[in-house]
């Protein structure tokens, strides 16, 4: 796929999964609670967003003409050194990707309460900003 087009399809969805996590950040702003549908739903939009990070990721790297590793957390590395990350950003990734692998694999084990702390601090906004910024604006 082109990347133009794969980074238009990928801002749309990443707007549609920010907003339903704005939706959420405001709610346990203002004090209230989430019912357990909409806390899956903001597990679902967490790692709706980073699944579309890594694979944003994999796509810059293809067209930077470097292998594409096939580890999420590789694919970040690869990234941060073609684009020349910071390690404190590289460090954030680390944590979002290992929360998506949390949410995937481990949810018996999840601390919602933790995860909700992200979203009210908008931890996320991080992985928006990637996913809305033009291939040509991220340096490739």
């Amino acid at each position: 796929m082109r990347l133009d087009l794969y980074q238009a399809e990928t801002a749309v969805i990443a707007r549609e999964q920010a907003a339903m996590l704005a939706e959420a950040r405001e709610r346990v702003l203002a004090g209230g609670s989430l019912s357990r549908l909409e806390q899956n739903g903001v597990l679902h939009a967490l790692q709706v967003l980073v699944e579309n990070a890594i694979g944003k990721a994999k796509h810059l790297i293809k067209a930077a003409g470097e292998p594409v590793p096939v580890s999420a957390y590789d694919s970040f590395r690869a990234l941060a050194r073609i684009l020349g990350l910071s390690s404190q950003q590289l460090e954030k990734w680390n944590a979002i990707i290992g929360l998506r692998n949390r949410i995937v694999h481990d949810y018996m084990n999840l601390d919602m309460h933790r995860v909700l702390q992200i979203v009210e601090s908008g931890g996320y906004a991080f992985v928006v900003d990637f996913l809305l910024t033009s291939p040509k604006e991220t340096g490739k």
